[in-house]
This record gives structure tokens, C-alpha cells and sequence, in this order.
């Protein structure tokens, strides 16, 4: 009887420091955890107003700008003061076109179309983009072959947890379960990152979900809207709601996570 007890201690004891060892791992490496925001287009006044929550919450975003003309004095005021805030400021392109169709003219004709004009703006008005989000997400080898000799360091594509065509639900997929979502730290180029505005149809309780799945796995989770709303869209617009993406910001200061730029992403060992 009391040879089986030691034995019952012995495997106790064992299961106890497995446990108390996992818990030490599982809580040491969640050291890079993070979440990455980025928003698209050319809502800077808007992105500008969003300041004071950034601040509120330590966070840091990228900004993507499609920079059809120059920027105009006041937005390139209002983009360096994001940028002194620890921002990082992306480029969209130039014209917004599907780059899957421009590439069939020759790399040549796609940068001078889609490329060249707009970063002469950008670098014109002293920005250095080095991160590049495919508009529409659309793009093929080709295309991301030429950004990355442009000197890209991380382009990112478009990820959607709803798709629906007239009315009808294609597909719904959790948040949670969409590993593409969560960058690795393993210096991968070409990401993509989930639609946050209001038609995607990501409920607050699966967002903070998503957010503890970064914490338990290590990862970055990637995020990225349009233009800030504060009520339902209206002709034509597109974009997220404010509190919504306050809930996010709270949600990954409860969890203790580390906000990151885009190219922080592919910088980080």
C-alpha cells in the first residue's frame, strides 16, 4: 500500500512541475504577442482625429496612402506628426487599379502606372514608404516581385472572415480559426491581414477572441479598416466604426499585447 502511494506521490509531484512548467512557458512566450492595425486609402483628417485614442492606448498603426496627386501641405502636416508618434506611413499606389491586370502590360508599364507617380509625391513630401498594401488584395508573383525591388519590405493582402453575394452567406469563418491572420515572426514578406469595417461582420466578443489567440500562440494579429465611422455608412462610405476599434485597443492593453507598425512585423527576430 505504501509503495503505491510513493508512486502516486512521485507521478503527482511530476504532474505538478509539468503543469507549473508549462504555465512558466506558455506565460514567457507571449513576449512578442502583439496586434497589427492599418488603414487604407486617403482618410487623413479623419485618421488624424483618431490621435488622442492612439495616445490613450500607447498604440501604433500604419497608414496606407494612395496618393493619386500631391499631398496637400495640411495632410503632410498631420502625416509626419502620426509618423513622429510612432506610426508608420505605407503607400496604396497611385491610382487604386487591379495590379494583376497592369502587370500583363511588362513591369515597366505597372510602375509607371501604379508606382512611380505616387511614391514621387510620397518621397516629394519627405516619406519613405517601405511597407505596401495591394489594393483590393489583388496582386500574383509578378506584381510582388517588382515591389519587393522597389525596396518593399512587407506587402499585405486583404483577409475576410464574411463573404456574402446577394444576401446569401458564402462562407463565415471565426476569427479565431483563420491562422493566415497571425503573423509568426518568421520574416514572412507577404501577409494578410482582416477586414475590420462594419460589413465584415466581426462581433466584439469574436475580436477579443481573436486577441487572446495572439497572446496563447505568440503571434501578431493583423488587422485593417477604411475610413472612421461613427454610425451606420451612408452613400458610398466604407469604413469601421470608432468604438469598435476602441474595443480593440482596450481589449489588447487588457491582454498586455504590443501594438506594432507593418514593417515592425518582418523586423522583429
Amino acid at each position: 500500500m505504501m509503495k503505491y502511494f510513493r508512486i502516486g506521490y512521485i507521478l503527482g509531484c511530476v504532474l505538478l512541475f509539468c503543469v507549473v512548467t508549462s504555465c512558466q512557458q506558455k506565460a514567457g512566450n507571449s513576449e512578442k504577442a502583439g496586434v497589427a492595425i492599418s488603414f487604407d486609402d486617403r482618410f487623413i483628417d479623419e485618421w488624424y482625429a483618431l490621435r488622442p485614442m492612439f495616445q490613450k492606448y500607447n498604440a501604433k498603426v500604419t497608414f496606407y496612402i494612395t496618393c493619386g496627386d500631391s499631398l496637400k501641405q495640411e495632410e503632410i502636416r498631420k502625416l509626419k506628426e502620426l509618423q513622429d508618434d510612432g506610426h508608420e506611413i505605407g503607400f496604396h499606389g497611385t491610382i487604386h487599379g487591379k495590379s494583376t491586370e497592369m502587370i500583363t502590360l511588362g513591369a515597366e508599364q505597372y510602375t509607371q502606372m501604379e508606382l512611380s507617380p505616387g511614391l514621387g509625391f510620397m518621397h516629394a513630401a519627405g516619406f519613405q514608404p517601405t511597407s505596401y498594401a495591394h489594393p483590393g488584395g489583388n496582386h500574383n508573383e509578378q506584381v510582388d516581385a517588382v515591389l519587393h525591388a522597389k525596396g518593399f519590405k512587407i506587402l499585405r493582402d486583404v483577409a475576410i472572415s464574411r463573404r456574402v453575394f446577394m444576401g446569401i452567406p458564402l462562407y463565415v469563418l471565426a476569427p479565431r480559426i483563420m491562422n493566415w491572420i497571425y503573423y509568426k515572426f518568421d520574416q514572412q514578406s507577404i501577409v494578410d491581414a482582416l477586414l475590420i469595417d462594419q460589413d465584415s461582420g466581426i462581433t466584439d466578443a469574436e475580436m477579443k477572441d481573436a486577441l487572446v489567440k495572439a497572446k496563447e500562440t505568440n503571434t501578431a494579429l493583423m488587422l485593417f479598416g477604411h475610413e472612421p465611422l461613427y454610425a451606420k455608412p451612408v452613400n458610398g462610405e466604407y469604413g469601421f466604426n470608432v468604438s469598435f476599434l476602441e474595443t480593440i485597443l482596450k481589449e489588447a492593453r487588457e491582454q498586455n499585447l504590443r501594438f506594432y507598425t507593418m514593417t515592425e512585423l518582418v523586423e522583429t527576430k
